[in-house]
Protein backbone atom coordinates (compact mmCIF):
# COMPACT_ATOMS: atom_id res chain seq x y z
CA UNK A 1 0.00 0.00 0.00
CA UNK A 2 1.62 3.60 -1.00
CA UNK A 3 1.32 6.19 1.38
CA UNK A 4 -1.11 7.86 0.35
CA UNK A 5 -3.51 5.09 0.53
CA UNK A 6 -2.89 4.60 3.60
CA UNK A 7 -3.73 8.17 4.34
CA UNK A 8 -6.41 7.77 2.33
CA UNK A 9 -8.05 4.49 4.27
CA UNK A 10 -7.21 6.59 7.68
CA UNK A 11 -8.97 9.13 6.79
CA UNK A 12 -11.92 6.81 5.58
CA UNK A 13 -11.56 4.42 8.43
CA UNK A 14 -11.11 6.41 11.99
CA UNK A 15 -13.03 9.80 13.04
CA UNK A 16 -10.16 11.74 13.29
CA UNK A 17 -6.80 11.40 11.91
CA UNK A 18 -4.18 13.09 14.30
CA UNK A 19 -0.65 14.42 13.04
CA UNK A 20 2.60 15.40 14.48
CA UNK A 21 4.36 18.18 13.26
CA UNK A 22 8.36 17.38 12.21
CA UNK A 23 11.50 19.34 10.91
CA UNK A 24 14.11 16.39 10.67
CA UNK A 25 14.21 12.71 10.05
CA UNK A 26 14.52 12.14 13.61
CA UNK A 27 11.51 14.44 14.43
CA UNK A 28 9.22 12.30 12.36
CA UNK A 29 10.49 9.33 13.42
CA UNK A 30 9.53 10.09 16.73
CA UNK A 31 6.54 11.24 15.72
CA UNK A 32 5.71 8.16 14.51
CA UNK A 33 6.98 5.94 17.50
CA UNK A 34 4.44 8.29 19.28
CA UNK A 35 1.60 6.38 17.64
CA UNK A 36 0.64 9.11 15.42
CA UNK A 37 -1.65 8.64 12.40
CA UNK A 38 0.75 10.96 9.82
CA UNK A 39 3.35 13.31 9.96
CA UNK A 40 3.19 17.11 8.79
CA UNK A 41 6.54 18.25 7.37
CA UNK A 42 6.10 21.93 8.53
CA UNK A 43 7.62 25.24 6.93
CA UNK A 44 7.87 27.37 9.90
CA UNK A 45 9.74 23.95 11.59
CA UNK A 46 11.59 23.44 8.71
CA UNK A 47 12.97 26.89 8.14
CA UNK A 48 13.64 27.66 11.75
CA UNK A 49 15.81 24.28 11.78
CA UNK A 50 17.76 26.95 9.21
CA UNK A 51 17.64 29.54 11.32
CA UNK A 52 15.69 30.93 8.56
CA UNK A 53 12.40 33.32 8.73
CA UNK A 54 9.25 31.35 7.46
CA UNK A 55 8.84 33.57 4.58
CA UNK A 56 9.33 31.74 1.44
CA UNK A 57 13.04 32.17 1.54
CA UNK A 58 13.95 28.76 1.67
CA UNK A 59 13.44 26.85 -1.93
CA UNK A 60 11.76 23.98 -2.85
CA UNK A 61 14.40 21.30 -3.71
CA UNK A 62 15.42 22.42 0.44
CA UNK A 63 12.30 21.43 1.83
CA UNK A 64 12.22 18.41 -0.77
CA UNK A 65 15.25 17.43 0.81
CA UNK A 66 14.14 17.69 4.54
CA UNK A 67 10.68 15.97 3.52
CA UNK A 68 12.39 13.16 1.81
CA UNK A 69 14.45 12.75 4.47
CA UNK A 70 11.22 12.26 6.80
CA UNK A 71 9.96 9.36 4.32
CA UNK A 72 13.00 7.80 4.31
CA UNK A 73 12.59 7.33 8.14
CA UNK A 74 9.35 6.40 8.62
CA UNK A 75 6.41 4.09 7.46
CA UNK A 76 3.54 6.50 8.44
CA UNK A 77 2.16 8.96 5.83
CA UNK A 78 4.01 12.53 5.47
CA UNK A 79 2.22 15.70 4.80
CA UNK A 80 4.17 18.13 2.97
CA UNK A 81 3.50 22.32 4.01
CA UNK A 82 4.40 23.65 0.66
CA UNK A 83 3.32 26.99 1.27
CA UNK A 84 1.71 28.62 -1.70
CA UNK A 85 3.00 25.97 -3.84
CA UNK A 86 6.80 27.63 -4.54
CA UNK A 87 5.39 30.41 -7.77
CA UNK A 88 2.13 30.19 -10.02
CA UNK A 89 0.30 27.04 -11.36
CA UNK A 90 3.50 25.67 -13.22
CA UNK A 91 5.03 25.46 -10.06
CA UNK A 92 2.55 24.16 -8.62
CA UNK A 93 2.49 21.25 -11.22
CA UNK A 94 6.13 20.87 -11.26
CA UNK A 95 5.92 20.80 -6.84
CA UNK A 96 3.32 17.95 -7.13
CA UNK A 97 5.27 15.49 -9.70
CA UNK A 98 8.55 15.90 -7.44
CA UNK A 99 6.76 15.64 -4.18
CA UNK A 100 4.78 12.71 -5.27
CA UNK A 101 7.81 10.90 -6.66
CA UNK A 102 9.55 10.98 -3.04
CA UNK A 103 6.24 9.44 -1.94
CA UNK A 104 5.23 12.10 0.24
CA UNK A 105 1.24 11.10 0.44
CA UNK A 106 0.00 14.98 0.03
CA UNK A 107 0.90 18.21 0.20
CA UNK A 108 -1.27 21.29 1.10
CA UNK A 109 -0.68 24.51 -0.59
CA UNK A 110 -2.65 28.84 0.76
CA UNK A 111 -3.84 31.13 -1.20
CA UNK A 112 -1.74 33.93 0.51
CA UNK A 113 0.77 36.01 -2.14
CA UNK A 114 4.61 34.54 -2.94
CA UNK A 115 6.33 35.28 -0.81
CA UNK A 116 4.35 34.40 2.32
CA UNK A 117 4.23 35.30 5.74
CA UNK A 118 3.55 33.17 9.12
CA UNK A 119 0.44 33.30 9.66
CA UNK A 120 0.86 33.88 13.05
CA UNK A 121 3.18 36.93 13.10
CA UNK A 122 2.18 39.87 14.99
CA UNK A 123 1.91 42.43 12.33
CA UNK A 124 2.52 40.05 9.76
CA UNK A 125 1.38 40.66 5.56
CA UNK A 126 -1.16 38.37 4.84
CA UNK A 127 -2.05 39.43 1.39
CA UNK A 128 -4.14 36.94 -0.94
CA UNK A 129 -4.66 35.29 -4.22
CA UNK A 130 -7.46 35.71 -5.59
CA UNK A 131 -9.85 33.32 -5.50
CA UNK A 132 -9.59 32.64 -9.62
CA UNK A 133 -5.39 32.54 -9.48
CA UNK A 134 -5.57 29.88 -6.24
CA UNK A 135 -8.03 27.69 -8.19
CA UNK A 136 -5.46 27.80 -11.26
CA UNK A 137 -3.31 26.33 -8.66
CA UNK A 138 -5.25 23.24 -7.52
CA UNK A 139 -6.30 22.37 -10.96
CA UNK A 140 -2.63 22.25 -11.70
CA UNK A 141 -1.61 20.39 -9.07
CA UNK A 142 -4.71 17.88 -9.84
CA UNK A 143 -3.56 17.61 -13.39
CA UNK A 144 0.13 17.30 -12.38
CA UNK A 145 -0.71 14.27 -9.96
CA UNK A 146 -0.17 10.58 -10.87
CA UNK A 147 -1.87 8.33 -8.63
CA UNK A 148 -5.74 9.44 -7.99
CA UNK A 149 -4.95 8.92 -3.81
CA UNK A 150 -2.44 11.65 -3.68
CA UNK A 151 -4.07 14.36 -1.69
CA UNK A 152 -4.34 17.88 -2.89
CA UNK A 153 -5.15 19.86 0.67
CA UNK A 154 -6.44 23.35 0.19
CA UNK A 155 -5.49 25.70 3.02
CA UNK A 156 -7.65 29.14 3.01
CA UNK A 157 -6.06 31.83 5.23
CA UNK A 158 -9.44 33.85 4.71
CA UNK A 159 -9.97 34.18 8.65
CA UNK A 160 -6.09 34.44 9.22
CA UNK A 161 -6.41 37.78 6.65
CA UNK A 162 -9.42 38.65 8.45
CA UNK A 163 -11.69 38.77 5.43
CA UNK A 164 -14.61 37.12 7.12
CA UNK A 165 -16.31 33.94 7.05
CA UNK A 166 -18.18 34.29 3.90
CA UNK A 167 -14.74 34.68 2.35
CA UNK A 168 -14.35 31.66 3.89
CA UNK A 169 -16.69 29.74 2.91
CA UNK A 170 -16.71 30.89 -0.59
CA UNK A 171 -13.10 29.93 -1.14
CA UNK A 172 -13.71 26.40 0.37
CA UNK A 173 -16.62 25.80 -1.91
CA UNK A 174 -14.76 27.12 -4.90
CA UNK A 175 -11.58 25.10 -4.01
CA UNK A 176 -13.62 21.52 -3.56
CA UNK A 177 -15.26 22.30 -6.85
CA UNK A 178 -11.68 22.50 -8.66
CA UNK A 179 -10.22 19.04 -7.47
CA UNK A 180 -8.94 20.20 -3.57
CA UNK A 181 -9.33 16.51 -2.02
CA UNK A 182 -9.34 18.52 1.95
CA UNK A 183 -9.70 21.99 3.23
CA UNK A 184 -7.32 23.29 5.61
CA UNK A 185 -9.38 26.34 7.52
CA UNK A 186 -6.93 28.41 9.61
CA UNK A 187 -7.06 30.47 12.55
CA UNK A 188 -5.35 32.77 14.33
CA UNK A 189 -8.21 33.36 17.44
CA UNK A 190 -7.07 32.26 20.77
CA UNK A 191 -10.57 30.15 20.53
CA UNK A 192 -11.75 27.84 18.13
CA UNK A 193 -14.99 29.09 17.56
CA UNK A 194 -14.95 30.27 13.90
CA UNK A 195 -13.48 26.95 12.63
CA UNK A 196 -16.72 25.21 14.46
CA UNK A 197 -18.96 27.73 12.71
CA UNK A 198 -16.89 27.24 9.37
CA UNK A 199 -17.02 23.13 9.87
CA UNK A 200 -20.71 23.48 10.92
CA UNK A 201 -21.95 25.54 7.76
CA UNK A 202 -19.79 25.41 4.52
CA UNK A 203 -21.60 22.29 3.41
CA UNK A 204 -18.89 20.61 1.38
CA UNK A 205 -18.07 16.95 1.54
CA UNK A 206 -14.50 17.53 1.77
CA UNK A 207 -12.64 16.37 4.72
CA UNK A 208 -11.80 19.42 7.29
CA UNK A 209 -8.29 19.74 8.39
CA UNK A 210 -7.25 22.61 11.35
CA UNK A 211 -3.97 23.47 13.05
CA UNK A 212 -4.85 24.63 16.76
CA UNK A 213 -1.71 26.20 17.35
CA UNK A 214 -3.48 29.48 18.55
CA UNK A 215 -6.17 27.78 20.82
CA UNK A 216 -4.65 24.88 22.21
CA UNK A 217 -7.15 24.16 24.72
CA UNK A 218 -9.27 22.89 22.29
CA UNK A 219 -10.48 18.94 23.14
CA UNK A 220 -10.57 16.40 20.46
CA UNK A 221 -14.25 15.35 21.51
CA UNK A 222 -15.60 18.94 20.69
CA UNK A 223 -13.50 18.64 17.27
CA UNK A 224 -15.09 15.51 16.75
CA UNK A 225 -19.02 16.97 17.09
CA UNK A 226 -17.74 19.33 14.83
CA UNK A 227 -16.95 16.70 12.04
CA UNK A 228 -12.94 18.06 11.82
CA UNK A 229 -11.24 14.93 10.50
CA UNK A 230 -7.53 15.97 11.15
CA UNK A 231 -5.66 17.89 13.36
CA UNK A 232 -2.24 19.01 13.01
CA UNK A 233 0.28 19.61 16.05
CA UNK A 234 2.25 21.63 13.84
CA UNK A 235 5.24 23.24 15.67
CA UNK A 236 5.11 21.59 18.58
CA UNK A 237 7.56 19.34 18.73
CA UNK A 238 10.32 22.12 17.61
CA UNK A 239 9.39 24.59 20.32
CA UNK A 240 9.87 21.62 22.76
CA UNK A 241 13.26 20.90 21.28
CA UNK A 242 13.97 24.84 21.23
CA UNK A 243 13.30 25.16 24.91
CA UNK A 244 14.88 21.71 26.10
CA UNK A 245 18.24 22.94 24.09
CA UNK A 246 18.33 26.40 25.35
CA UNK A 247 17.57 25.02 29.16
CA UNK A 248 20.50 22.21 29.24
CA UNK A 249 22.84 24.69 27.03
CA UNK A 250 22.52 27.19 29.55
CA UNK A 251 23.42 24.99 32.82
CA UNK A 252 26.09 23.24 30.70
CA UNK A 253 27.44 26.72 30.44
CA UNK A 254 26.89 27.45 33.99
CA UNK A 255 28.55 24.31 35.35
CA UNK A 256 32.13 22.56 36.15
CA UNK A 257 30.77 19.25 35.25
CA UNK A 258 27.61 17.72 32.98
CA UNK A 259 26.05 15.90 36.23
CA UNK A 260 24.02 18.52 36.78
CA UNK A 261 22.44 17.75 33.08
CA UNK A 262 21.91 13.98 33.22
CA UNK A 263 18.19 14.15 34.48
CA UNK A 264 17.20 16.60 31.65
CA UNK A 265 18.75 14.61 28.88
CA UNK A 266 18.26 11.48 27.15
CA UNK A 267 20.31 8.28 27.42
CA UNK A 268 22.83 7.40 25.22
CA UNK A 269 21.06 3.98 24.61
CA UNK A 270 17.44 5.60 23.43
CA UNK A 271 19.50 7.91 21.01
CA UNK A 272 21.12 3.64 19.39
CA UNK A 273 17.43 2.49 19.69
CA UNK A 274 16.26 5.18 17.21
CA UNK A 275 19.17 4.57 15.20
CA UNK A 276 18.31 0.81 15.04
CA UNK A 277 22.34 0.52 15.81
CA UNK A 278 21.61 -2.91 17.15
CA UNK A 279 20.32 -4.28 14.32
CA UNK A 280 23.46 -4.17 12.32
CA UNK A 281 25.12 -6.65 14.20
CA UNK A 282 22.07 -8.99 13.14
CA UNK A 283 22.57 -7.34 9.36
CA UNK A 284 26.02 -8.07 9.20
CA UNK A 285 25.89 -11.51 10.81
CA UNK A 286 23.00 -12.21 7.86
CA UNK A 287 25.83 -11.27 5.63
CA UNK A 288 28.33 -13.50 7.02
CA UNK A 289 25.77 -16.42 6.86
CA UNK A 290 24.71 -15.85 3.28
CA UNK A 291 28.83 -15.32 2.15
CA UNK A 292 29.30 -18.51 3.55
CA UNK A 293 27.05 -20.42 1.97
CA UNK A 294 28.15 -18.94 -1.51
CA UNK A 295 31.99 -20.18 -0.53
CA UNK A 296 33.09 -17.03 0.14
CA UNK A 297 34.44 -17.47 3.83
CA UNK A 298 34.91 -20.71 5.64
Amino acid sequence: MSHSDNLREKIESKSTIRVGGAFDAMSAKLVEMHGFDAIWAGSFAISATHALPDASIMTMTEFLHATTNMVDACKIPVIADCDTGFGGPSNVSHMVKKYEGAGVAAISIEDKIFPKQNSLLEGGIQDMLSEKEFVAKIIAAKEAKRSPSFMIIARTEALIAGLGMNEAIQRARAYEKAGADAILIHSKKNTPDEVFEFADTWGGKLPIVIVPTSYPSVNLSDLQKHKIKMIIYANQTLRASYASMNRVLEQIKNSDSLSSVKEEISAMEEIFKLQKMYELKTEEEMIKQNLKKMGYIS
